[in-house]
């Protein structure tokens, strides 16, 4: 029924580029949070601040960009400030 109606056609056009979109966010998110981990697991507190700053920019963006939940954004950076914290407190 959506390939002969105007308003289909035009809904699908537009899921698929929310799609891809979506898509290429949510990878570079991925490979942000990736770069998190080696920073935290080198135990570098300098550098694993500096990765979390620029992480939690990329966080905040997908959410206000409607990728992923406020909500699951905000539990994603307290749990990696928490872990930048405790690194800190160990050394």
């Amino acid at each position: 029924m959506a390939e002969r109606i105007k308003s289909g056609i035009k809904r699908h056009r537009q899921s698929l580029k929310k799609r891809d979109r979506n898509t290429v966010v949510k990878s570079d998110l991925k490979t942000q949070l990736k770069k998190f981990e080696t920073a935290v697991e080198s135990k570098d507190v300098s550098a694993a601040q500096a990765v979390l700053k620029e992480t939690e920019i990329k966080l905040r963006k997908a959410a206000s960009k409607g990728v992923m939940k406020k909500e699951t954004v905000s539990r994603k950076v307290s749990r990696i400030s928490k872990r930048v914290s405790a690194l800190s407190s160990e050394a």
